[in-house]
C-alpha cells in the first residue's frame, strides 16, 4: 500500500480533452492518478504519455455505463491500494446535437443520461467506501453552465434560446445529485462539488472548437482537487466564480 500522503485521485474519461489534461495538471503536483477510460488503446496512451513526464499514474479500464467495469475498477482499487482521495466525475457526453425537443427520441435521451448522470451516480456510489478509507477526500462533478436552470430561464442569459435537451437536462440531474450527495456526505467530512469547465477547444467542443484552452477547461477542477484541506462543499462554480443552480 502506497505511503498515506500519497495523494490518490481517480478521473473517469480521463484519455483526453479536459480529463487527461486534468490528470497531467495533477499528477504535476504530485498526486497518483488512476487514469479512467473505456477505450484500452486511448487509456494505454495518455498513460504513457504521463508517465513520459515521470507522473505516477495506473491506467483502470472504466465504462462508466456498465456496473461490472465499475466494480472491477472498485476491487481493483481496494485490493491495490485500500483508499481513494479523490474522485473525479469527468466523463461526459452529447449525443442530442441541438435538435429540436419536439423531435427528440427518447433513446437519445437515454444516452446521455446513461453516461452523464446515470454513470456519476454509479461511480460515485461505487468509490465512496473506497473515499471513506482516506484521511481527506472530494468529489469533483463535471458539470455545464448549460446545467442550470437559472440560466436556461433568463431571456438576458446566452443559454435562453439553447436547445439541447438531452445534454442539458442530464447536467440539470448531475447538479441535482451534487447537492444531495453533498448533504448526504457532509458528516463524513467527503466535499462535493459542481464545476463547469466552460466551452473548451477539444473533441467534445464539436463543429464550433470551443472558445477556450483545455488548460483554461480544467482549471477550476485543478484548483478545488489540489486543495484537499479546503471545505468548501456543495457548490457550482467556474473559473469566473459561482454559478446558479
Amino acid at each position: 500500500m502506497p505511503e498515506k500522503q500519497s495523494v490518490l485521485t481517480l478521473i473517469t474519461g480521463a484519455d483526453k480533452g479536459i480529463g487527461f489534461e486534468t490528470a497531467m495538471e495533477l499528477g504535476r503536483l504530485g498526486q497518483h492518478i488512476l487514469v479512467g477510460s473505456r477505450d484500452k488503446s486511448r487509456g494505454f496512451r495518455a498513460v504513457k504519455r504521463l508517465h513520459q513526464q515521470r507522473i505516477k499514474s495506473d491506467l483502470m479500464i472504466l465504462d462508466v455505463t456498465s456496473a461490472a467495469s465499475i466494480r472491477a475498477v472498485a476491487d481493483r482499487i481496494r485490493n491495490q491500494f485500500g483508499y481513494l482521495n479523490i474522485l473525479i466525475n469527468n466523463a461526459g457526453v452529447a449525443f442530442d446535437h441541438h435538435e429540436s425537443a419536439l423531435t427528440m427520441s427518447i433513446e437519445t435521451i437515454r444516452r446521455d443520461f446513461d453516461v452523464n448522470f446515470f454513470g456519476l451516480i454509479q461511480v460515485t456510489q461505487a468509490m465512496v467506501p473506497l473515499l471513506l478509507k482516506a484521511d481527506h477526500a472530494k468529489i469533483i462533478n463535471v458539470s455545464s453552465n448549460m446545467g442550470s436552470l437559472d440560466l436556461a430561464s433568463d431571456p438576458t442569459s446566452q443559454f435562453y434560446n439553447v436547445s439541447s435537451l438531452g445534454y442539458q437536462a442530464s447536467k440539470a440531474a448531475v447538479n441535482s445529485a451534487t447537492i444531495t450527495f453533498s448533504k448526504t456526505l457532509a458528516h463524513v467530512g467527503i466535499t462535493v462539488n459542481a464545476v463547469n469547465p466552460g466551452y473548451t477547444a477539444t473533441d467534445f467542443g464539436g463543429r464550433f472548437g470551443g472558445t477556450q484552452t483545455v488548460q483554461q477547461g480544467a482549471a477550476r477542477i485543478v484548483s478545488l482537487a489540489r486543495d484537499l484541506d479546503s471545505e468548501v462543499t456543495g457548490t457550482f462554480s467556474e473559473n469566473a466564480g459561482k454559478l446558479p443552480w
